[in-house]
């Protein structure tokens, strides 16, 4: 397939993830973009016209499927160590392999680790030592 970070980053915006989920019966393969000053509905319709012909011909997923193009959100998933890099000075909940929870600031993030203020105590957490983590807003 197709480059898809190289294709979408021709309409402006940056690749941030893709999943497929299950709605309802319905599959749904779910692009998610970003930009420099937020992505807004124009960005997902030309991503979404961009790719659309191409998913025509080439499917990303089997049977049928419906294409989904937005952004991550402001309480979004954090799946790679990219994710954690453009994150640092947010608040994350972190789920670790081991069954315990976290939560705190992302302070730093290398290709192996983060770095999470928890409590005013600084945490070095080995990104394979992850299950799941997202960002979070304290309102």
């Amino acid at each position: 397939m197709t480059d898809l970070a190289a294709l979408v980053s021709g309409c402006g915006v940056n690749l941030y993830d893709t999943e497929i989920a299950n709605d309802n019966g319905r599959t749904i393969f779910r692009v998610y973009i970003t930009k420099n000053g937020g992505v807004n509905l124009d960005d997902c319709e030309a991503v979404s016209r961009l790719l659309s012909p191409i998913y025509d011909v080439m499917p990303p997923v089997s049977g049928d499927w419906v294409l989904e193009v937005s952004s991550p959100g402001i309480e979004r998933k954090l799946s790679k160590i990219e994710h954690f890099k453009a994150s640092v000075g947010e608040l994350v909940k972190i789920s670790l392999n081991d069954k315990s929870e976290l939560k705190g600031k992302v302070l730093s993030a290398t290709d192996d680790k983060i770095t999470v203020d928890i409590d005013g105590v600084s945490n070095d957490i080995k990104f394979v030592d992850i299950k799941k983590a997202k960002t979070y807003i304290e309102w």
